[in-house]
């Protein structure tokens, strides 16, 4: 009985306590209803502030460009300098810089931000990605300050639109909740009704971008203000399958592109309810009608007309979209999903709905077909000159048609076509048109048809919209394409960019000029922001006079004036314009560089211009600037127009558009969160945030100081106040709102907590009564359910308890019966197991025996096989050796010739190794010559120079080397003993002369890796002189001010010196005089190079050029330390002059000039007191030029040194040069010159005498020697025509004569085929000719080698100098100073260039 108590204790209690929850549900919706009666509202305020985190720059998460998605991530795996390695996120690995890579927000929420002011780190990528993370979640809006970015989804989204969605935004403060179209709407209706201001939103974007769509949704707007009937809205959104079908079209980037802007503007009363709409619509790609591009297509009305029902298709006359010229110059006449026989009834019931009658429709569509009628007009020559008349009876059926559709007479529709009409003061004058000028007249007809058409229809609209001439404010909606580029640009193209730069200056205004220029007129503390501004283009486009539009208005005043005048106009005076890009290869096409890019326009229909478009452009920037305005930035996140793709490199380049990044919203959001989005007026102010100081209010305070004391009780920072307003940060008004709203709240829930008091004591009372008589009737039931509830408890365990016991038993019953299945079948496979394993161990113990039989029968037999082998090889070798002996004495009289062929196969094969290794040798020469002049230039390459010279010189010695050891091998034969002895000596001997030759190479090698040791002397010796020339340096600077310059000036220069001269004023330093010393001297150095440069010639056989920079050198003392870089930049000069020159007499100028500077270099070493420590070239040394000299001129100045160490390497580089070009020039010939021609070989064996080969065929025959005797002969005279010296020359031919002895040489050996008496006979009587060349000369450098040749001719011990090719510079300073007359400066005269400078007049000649 206890028990049955405490149960019905516990069940009232849980009934009574469930009563009580719902009459407090109950009392709350009748407390909530009795408020919304008693007109009381819960006053509620919501803020937000914006947070800013600092970040750590060095971060291992970082942003890289990428080609292919424009931004990766990746972690920052190593850094060396500058260069980071990244392991980027799609496992690869990339070195970028560190100036090019960005942090990586790794806080960063999962879903993006909202509005990417509240990024941490706000850049390029950052953006990006933050818009791609939203986007995937199908967040297609995002804020970026007070602008909103339109991501187009191209799908419907309808959880995110709907009545439901208006009534959330309905409003609610601009922030609060997630970022949306109505937010923007909902802003711009409060903000007119509380600030009693018209407003504007423009939404901008690309063609395909969602612009129409998004104006679609700000027309929502009206219906947050309950109207009868249909609402101006839905009257509006009725209109657009109208102007869609008319003003719409088919382009590249978008399948249903506007083409033409429109301004919708929502009239409002005083009271904030809509009265009226009206659409304004400006510049309407007329072109279009009759010029479409392939694949877009035409407007949408023709394509809709040519799909109508057959009745209406053949009222007008009408067939497929291919049979008409306007429609099939493109390929694309249907739209994939779009049914245009249905879009046509749409259209019409569209029309039905705006109000256009049945006749005004039937009208419209005559006129659509009369313009596809009057685009198949075909135009040919007429009887008359230059006229024109219908091509063809098909031409004249679509005129007479054209003329029943407008309801015209057919002939004066002809005569309007072929003819033109101009009336003057005395007459009217009709004159034919040609039928290229007939088409332009039939297209310009058509497109100002459609024009027409197109403006009437949008007036009918506004009547059926009904407009309200005295509405107080409006909202007003600009929907206009983008930034276009074509590949044909006409002048509609032009008028559209000139819009869109418009915009954006408004953009500019009201973004960053008005936010600018209202901080520095209220006077407070501002940091100017630099941004790109575009007012260059549009005073380019539009100024008066001498804008792009003043003179086509003035070429269109000239009748003769055509596009060709026009351009020529626009090239002369814009040619200096860096907005204005003339094209290379055309005349009459002209490019200009808007904000977003570059657009070539092409200026043939500029003359044809439509006269108002200005004035709709002007009216439309009216309007704009009166309005405030919101703005609505629409993106295509990708070009195949498809759901769920965001394609990084689209979207980034609509980013950027043309360097400003979303035309400026990235520069919108630096401006606005490092200024002062929030502004209000003192009284304004105070009127809405008083209430958080009253004190302030009742004490005797201005206002400025009144909004301080509320600013200062509210606690914020970084706030401004100027002169007239308050400037809050971005946040502070919605914390300064939170503030107020705390305040209002609390006073509110006082003034509702006493009225619901007394409306809930009420109804308490009531309900108490009521839960009492409930309660009764309840405990009443609850008893019934109880005891109803323990009978079926009985009954319900006595049938559980049977059923659990049967359930039991036949549960045991078939787990005995299983238990003997399982135990049975067990048994049996282990038995059948055992079985198995009997069988297998028999089976494989007979296997086992049958194998080991058959492998020792195997092994028997190859034992067998292999002794056989073994017996039969070895008596096959006795055997062979046998007949080895008994042919080796058969073998006797051949062994001469195949002793004779390896001797001279080894000749050949050592003397080529020879040749090779001499032209190695002169190349590495040549190399460590290059690499010393770099040295001097270069010092902290020296040591990669070295390493690189010493791993050379190591092969060098090891090919050396490996020569040496394998030359023996080559000699080395088996002794035969033959009767030809006298030959084999011979071959034998000249072995030994080869071997003689490659020790001499190895003792060269060796000295090579001497002077290697020298080198790296010489490169300490540098060390030492550097450390001098910095010592020299000080001095110069500490004794400057001393000597020249007054206390002021010496001051001045220790600054200098120090480096705190930039901390002075620049009127100090202007003061200097050393500075405009410094200048002049800079100048005139200048002018000298651009002197030098030029071919100055001869003064006698003295060359000008050499003489002046002489002078120059001594006159400005370049000698000196510091002072030698005029000379190292006329050395500069001088290398690129002959850098890639061919050209034998361009080097020989300089090789004149080279040397004689060299000479006068020399004479001031020795009046200095070092002529005896000229450097001393060595032929066989291979020691580089920097370590022949340094280690003689350490007593001379340095800059004479350097200057003569620069001097005397640009003359080993030109003399080399010219020697090469004429080596190469006749190395062709050579080839030729050693084997005789057919014809010749019977006459030359004969033994013709000499006046035989001076007849004209013996002259044919040697025309290869005459030919290399015409290029030395040019050769020479080039060298005397430019002064070279003459010991110049004489070394130069030396070693040509060298080089040819020692290629024929050479070639003789390797070609064995051309030793035989004819063809020796041939060379004897080429080299005849040039000695008969030699003699012949009068030169006498010629002279003297001629002396030379005999000399060594009669000289026993030499070879002839002819076989010495010596590839090094066969001379020293020494040898060109004693060989070269001292030369006279004093009376040279100045080039013209320089003659007249007045820095220059040390050059001119005195006379005493």
């Amino acid at each position: 009985m206890n028990v049955k108590i405490q149960t019905s204790d516990s069940l009232n209690i849980m009934v009574a306590l469930a009563w009580i929850m719902v009459a407090l549900a109950w009392m709350h919706v009748v407390i909530k209803n009795e408020c919304q009666d008693s007109n009381f509202e819960l006053v509620e305020y919501h803020g937000c502030m914006d947070t800013c985190s600092n970040v750590n720059n060095e971060c291992s998460h970082v942003w890289a460009e990428d080609p292919d998605v424009s931004w990766i991530d990746g972690v920052v795996s190593k850094i060396t300098g500058k260069d980071v390695e990244i392991n980027t996120s799609n496992g690869k690995k990339i070195m970028e810089k560190l100036t090019k890579i960005y942090p990586k927000d790794m806080e960063a929420p999962a879903g993006g931000v909202d509005d990417m002011t509240k990024l941490s780190y706000l850049h390029e990528p950052g953006v990006l990605q933050n818009l791609r993370t939203r986007y995937e979640l199908n967040e297609i809006y995002t804020y970026t300050g007070n602008t909103l970015i339109a991501i187009n989804p191209f799908q419907k989204l309808t959880h995110i639109y709907g009545s439901h969605m208006m009534q959330q935004y309905k409003g609610a403060p601009f922030g609060e909740l997630s970022p949306h179209v109505f937010a923007v709407a909902d802003v711009a209706y409060r903000a007119m009704v509380n600030e009693g201001k018209s407003n504007s939103i423009l939404a901008s974007g690309e063609s395909g971008a969602g612009k129409t769509e998004t104006t679609k949704m700000l027309m929502h707007l009206g219906g947050r203000v309950a109207t009868e009937g249909r609402t101006v809205e839905q009257q509006v959104l009725d209109s657009n399958p109208v102007l869609e079908a008319f003003g719409n079209a088919k382009t590249v980037q978008n399948n249903n592109s506007s083409r033409f802007g429109k301004f919708l503007e929502i009239q409002f009363d005083k009271h904030g309810r809509i009265s009226g709409a009206a659409i304004r619509t400006y510049l309407l790609e007329r072109s279009r009608v009759c010029q479409v591009s392939d694949p877009e297509r035409n407007y949408d009305c023709f394509y809709l007309l040519c799909a109508a029902p057959q009745e209406e298709v053949e009222k007008y006359k009408l067939g497929s979209p291919k049979n008409y010229h306007y429609l099939n110059q493109s390929k694309c006449y249907e739209l994939v999903g779009v049914s245009d026989a249905q879009d046509y009834l749409e259209t019409r019931r569209a029309m039905d709905i705006v109000g256009i009658s049945g006749k005004e429709q039937e009208a419209i569509f005559r006129v659509v077909a009369a313009i596809l009628h009057l685009g198949n007009i075909v135009f040919a020559k007429g009887k008359e000159v230059d006229s024109s008349v219908p091509k063809d009876d098909q031409a004249k059926f679509h005129l007479q048609t054209t003329a029943d559709l407008l309801m015209c007479d057919a002939k004066a529709l002809e005569d309007a076509l072929c003819k033109r009409v101009m009336v003057t003061p005395e007459e009217v004058i009709k004159r034919s048109l040609d039928p290229q000028s007939a088409t332009n007249s039939r297209d310009g007809l058509a497109k100002t048809v459609y024009s027409r058409l197109f403006d009437w229809l949008v007036d009918k609209i506004n009547n059926s919209i009904g407009q309200d001439p005295n509405s107080k404010f409006l909202i007003g909606v600009l929907d206009i394409y983008g930034f276009e580029s074509f590949k044909s640009n006409s002048f509609e193209q032009f008028c559209i960019s000139f819009t869109n730069e418009k915009l954006q200056q408004h953009f500019n205004q009201h973004v960053f000029k008005m936010e600018q220029e209202e901080y520095t007129k209220e006077k407070i503390n501002w940091i100017y922001i630099e941004f790109v501004d575009n007012q260059d283009v549009l005073d380019l486009i539009e100024k008066k006079p001498g804008g792009i539009i003043a003179l086509l208005d003035e070429a269109r005043m000239f009748p003769k004036s055509t596009h060709e005048t026009f351009a020529n106009k626009l090239y002369q005076t814009f040619k200096n314009h860096k907005r204005f890009i003339k094209p290379e290869l055309s005349r009459t096409d002209f490019t200009i560089a808007h904000y977003s890019g570059d657009v070539p326009y092409q200026s043939d229909q500029f003359m044809d211009k439509n006269k108002d478009y200005v004035l709709q452009l002007q009216s439309l920037m009216e309007t704009l600037n009166s309005t405030e305005p919101h703005y609505i930035r629409c993106v295509k996140p990708n070009n195949k127009l498809k759901p769920a793709i965001f394609e990084n490199l689209n979207v980034m380049q609509q980013l950027r558009c043309g360097k400003l990044v979303l035309y400026g919203v990235l520069e919108a959001i630096r401006i606005s969160m490092a200024g002062y989005p929030t502004r209000r007026p003192f009284f304004e102010f105070i009127n809405r945030f008083g209430l958080l100081f009253p004190e302030a209010l009742e004490g005797n305070y201005d206002e400025k100081a009144t909004c301080q004391k509320i600013l200062d009780r509210a606690g914020l920072q970084g706030y401004q106040i100027g002169l007239t307003k308050v400037f809050l940060r971005s946040g502070q008004m919605a914390e300064l709102d939170a503030k107020r709203a705390e305040i209002l709240n609390s006073a509110a829930r006082i003034i509702q907590g006493r009225i619901c008091t007394h409306i809930s004591r009420k109804r308490f009372l009531a309900m108490r009564k009521a839960s009492v008589d409930l309660q009764s009737i309840c405990r009443g039931r609850l008893a019934s359910k109880v005891y109803g509830n323990k009978r079926s408890q009985a009954a319900a365990l006595k049938i559980q308890k049977n059923a659990r016991r049967y359930q039991s038993r036949q549960s045991y019953k078939k787990l005995h019966v299983s238990s003997l299945v399982i135990q049975t079948g067990t048994r049996a496979m282990a038995a059948r197991k055992e079985l198995r394993s009997r069988n297998s161990n028999k089976a494989s113990t007979l296997v086992q025996a049958q194998w080991r039989s058959r492998r020792a029968v195997i092994y028997y037999k190859k034992l067998k096989r292999g002794c056989i082998v073994t017996q039969t090889r070895w008596r096959g070798r006795v055997a062979r050796r046998e007949l080895r002996k008994l042919k080796m004495a058969a073998r006797e009289t051949g062994a001469l010739k195949e002793a004779k062929d390896k001797l001279e196969k080894n000749v050949e094969e050592l003397t080529w190794r020879l040749q090779l290794e001499k032209r190695l040798r002169t190349d590495l020469e040549e190399s460590k010559a290059q690499e010393v002049a770099k040295m001097q230039n270069q010092l902290q390459e020296m040591q990669k120079t070295i390493d690189e010279t010493n791993e050379l010189l190591e092969k060098e010695q090891e090919s050396a080397n490996k020569n040496i050891q394998e030359a023996p091998a080559f000699v080395e034969e088996k002794e035969v003993f033959v009767e030809d002895t006298e030959k084999i000596e011979s071959l034998t001997e000249e072995l030994e002369t080869l071997k003689t030759t490659l020790d001499s190479e190895k003792k060269r090698a060796d000295d090579a890796e001497a002077k290697y040791h020298e080198l790296k002397e010489s490169k300490e010796k540098l060390a030492n002189i550097e450390s001098e020339n910095r010592v020299l340096r000080q001095q110069a600077v500490s004794l400057t001010p001393n000597k020249f310059l007054s206390g002021r000036s010496r001051s001045i220069l220790q600054d200098l010196h120090s480096g705190s001269i930039n901390q002075r004023e620049p009127s100090e330093v202007e003061e200097k005089p050393q500075k405009s010393l410094n200048e002049k001297q800079q100048e005139n150095q200048e002018l000298l190079i651009r002197c030098i440069a030029q071919h100055l010639g001869f003064a006698g056989n003295r060359p000008v050029a050499a003489c002046i920079i002489y002078k120059c050198l001594l006159q400005w003392r370049s000698f000196e330390v510091e002072r030698m870089s005029v000379f190292d930049r006329i050395i500069q000069t001088i290398g690129n002059a002959i850098e890639t020159l061919d050209n034998n007499d361009v080097l020989a100028y300089w090789l004149s000039n080279a040397s004689t500077l060299l000479l006068l270099l020399q004479r001031t070493l020795k009046a200095s007191g070092d002529a005896g420590m000229t450097p001393q070239r060595r032929r066989s040394s291979s020691a580089t030029l920097f370590g022949r000299m340094t280690q003689n001129f350490r007593g001379a100045p340095q800059g004479v040194n350097l200057a003569f160490i620069n001097a005397y390497s640009i003359v080993e580089k030109i003399y080399g040069m010219i020697r090469d070009n004429l080596k190469k020039e006749i190395s062709p010939l050579l080839g030729l010159c050693i084997q005789a021609p057919r014809t010749s070989r019977a006459s030359l064996v004969k033994g013709a005498p000499r006046s035989v080969a001076n007849t004209a065929g013996q002259q044919a025959l040697i025309a290869h020697w005459q030919g290399i005797v015409k290029s030395l002969g040019k050769f020479l005279n080039t060298l005397k025509g430019n002064h070279v010296p003459p010991f110049l020359v004489c070394k130069a031919f030396t070693q040509i004569f060298s080089f040819i002895s020692v290629q024929l040489f050479n070639i003789l050996l390797l070609r064995r085929e051309c030793c035989s008496f004819s063809n020796g006979e041939y060379v004897k009587a080429g080299l005849a000719e040039l000695e008969h060349w030699c003699y012949d000369a009068t030169d006498e450098v010629i002279a003297n080698m001629r002396m030379l040749m005999t000399e060594d001719s009669n000289n026993a011990v030499s070879n002839s100098f002819l076989l010495d090719d010596d590839s090094s510079i066969p001379f020293s300073v020494d040898d060109l100073s004693k060989s070269m007359e001292q030369i006279d400066i004093a009376d040279i005269e100045p080039p013209p260039l320089i003659r007249e400078n007045i820095g220059f007049s040390f050059l001119l000649p005195r006379s005493d």
